[in-house]
């Protein structure tokens, strides 16, 4: 279907951010041929699709050169909602877009902080803020551009898990805690966003273990905790996982990352790498707010389908676009 006029022309207009180039042919929540057409009501999935994204450049690269069947595949990662990870030279600026762009849509930011000092241990996405203060002043940055719009943030993945196992060295410790702790209550005086702080994964060896650096990073003032993020661990497994964790942390909700987990994780290969760019992934259930289980508030697409884990297995740096792995994780989804 995407490669009829109709389709190719709301594809174009939807990669390039203009509104949709034949009016009147669908609403906002369903009709028509363009990635808005898939999207899932308000009531159902209230998170804003960006039409800007990597995968709704790819659509239309592909439908440029006549390729409707990758332009299809790639479809189903460009009509979902997906994480918006906040960058560092302007990061007001792109909450604020983000931000207006998704109200002015009806619908809610998906924001995603993840610049926290010695971030990720000197592995793939090594890097975060110079100090405590540079991070301090860039969550400043990054509530002013909120504002009052509606948004739900996940904090800092990765950053309590590395705490607990052993990866930061002790000496980064409390002015990690103080920082989430800070982070969570900067965010929470703003009067319409939502804060899930990042709790790891049910891979994760010791679940006992995180209750403790949780509290110290300030959960309790939080609106919950989000899991699976960038990871590949089952539905189900999370589930099992969240629920355990929360009994832990005063029965906080939290979130699911069900980005790429169609397949579970990946179990062959070296075992400290098989959360980079594994083969054999596929999407996960769609974003929604109607999980069937009250502790859940939300499936979200908090990792970007088809963005790099790292230079590993062939991919580019973390971060960037990667469309075959796109592609691979598109067919291997029913």
């Amino acid at each position: 279907m995407y490669g009829s006029r109709v389709g190719r022309a709301r594809w174009a207009a939807a990669a390039t951010g203009a509104v949709l180039l034949v009016a009147g042919c669908s609403s906002p929540d369903g009709g028509g041929d363009g990635p808005e057409a898939r999207r899932q009501p308000e009531a159902t999935a209230p998170y804003w699709v960006n039409p800007e994204g990597n995968a709704a450049k790819q659509v239309a690269s592909y439908l440029d050169d006549g390729d409707d069947a990758r332009a299809e595949l790639i479809g189903k990662i460009a009509a979902q909602p997906v994480g918006e990870w906040i960058g560092t030279e302007d990061p007001e600026g792109d909450a604020k877009r983000y931000t207006e762009a998704a109200a002015k849509a009806g619908r809610d930011a998906l924001l995603v902080l993840y610049n926290i000092p010695h971030r990720d241990c000197g592995q793939f996405s090594r890097g975060g803020a110079s100090d405590g203060d540079a991070y301090r002043a860039w969550v400043e940055k990054v509530a002013e551009g909120i504002g009052g719009r509606r948004a739900t943030v996940v904090l800092e993945p990765d950053a309590v898990l590395h705490l607990v196992d052993g990866c930061t060295p002790q000496e980064y410790h409390q002015e990690r805690y103080d920082l989430l702790k800070g982070a969570i209550e900067r965010l929470k005086r703003l009067p319409a966003t939502r804060v899930y702080l990042d709790a790891g994964n049910a891979g994760w060896a010791d679940p006992g273990s995180l209750p403790g650096p949780l509290r110290r990073a300030g959960i309790e003032g939080a609106d919950g905790f989000a899991v699976n993020v960038s990871n590949f661990q089952t539905t189900e497994a999370s589930r099992e996982f969240g629920h355990a964790l929360s009994a832990g942390v005063g029965g906080k909700h939290y979130v699911i990352d069900t980005s790429r987990n169609g397949n579970g994780p990946y179990t062959d290969g070296d075992p400290r790498e098989n959360w980079c760019n594994p083969p054999g992934r596929a999407l996960g259930e769609e974003p929604t707010t109607k999980t069937g289980d009250p502790l859940v508030d939300a499936y979200l697409w908090v990792k970007r389908p088809g963005e790099s884990d790292g230079d590993c297995k062939g991919g580019p740096k973390a971060g960037d676009w990667y469309p075959e792995y796109a592609l691979e994780l598109a067919r291997n989804t029913g």
